[in-house]
């Protein structure tokens, strides 16, 4: 894998282990020498992300939509900073960019992100992997979720298999190595 697209939140949240998992995140991507794809922004998780891996002598491609280029601050000193004109231009462009996805912590952008790409694969659009870094049980919910949607018949188990999980960031990217599994066939109807 050449470029992983990573998916984080604009604040830091509360747990100093968020900020640990993105430093651990962007040093192992730059040390395997993995491109990063990200939303472009200075703040928060997302701006550790990039002077991380930017300080290890990483690449680091931002996309941002213009309107958005003063709310988020983007960042300055990026390998590459493209700016969009809308969201939906940013997540296809990250995605077009992108060998595969990694969710850190983030709130409900980094959500609806890590949703819509699985989704796209869901539908056969992409068969790149993808996976959660599960800091401190972050995506434990998330997790039991997609469980509980298998359960109930509204999620394929080969589909849901494509979502890996991890603590370490390390074990992430061995998972993410592994091979998609291809779209269900019968996705529409899970039995």
């Amino acid at each position: 894998m050449r470029s992983v697209c990573v998916y984080c939140g604009s604040n830091s949240g509360t747990d100093p282990a968020f900020g640990e998992a993105t430093r651990a995140l962007a040093n192992l991507l730059v040390a395997r020498g993995i491109r990063i794809i990200y939303g472009g922004a200075a703040l928060g998780l997302m701006g550790l992300l990039a002077d991380t891996a930017m300080k290890a002598g990483g690449e680091v491609v931002g996309v941002l939509p213009q309107g958005l280029k003063d709310r988020e601050i983007g960042h300055p000193g990026l390998t590459e900073l493209h700016l969009v004109a809308s969201m939906h231009e940013r997540k296809a462009m990250m995605a077009e960019l992108s060998e595969g996805f990694i969710a850190l912590p983030g709130g409900i952008g980094t959500l609806e992100e890590l949703i819509e790409i699985y989704t796209w694969g869901q539908l056969g659009l992409h068969r790149k992997p993808l996976g959660m870094l599960n800091v401190n049980g972050y995506y434990d919910a998330l997790g039991a979720f997609l469980d509980h949607a298998v359960d109930s018949g509204f999620l394929h188990p080969q589909q849901r298999a494509v979502m890996r999980m991890e603590a370490d960031p390390e074990r992430l990217l061995e998972a993410l190595g592994e091979p998609v599994p291809e779209p269900a066939v019968k996705w529409l109807d899970p039995q």
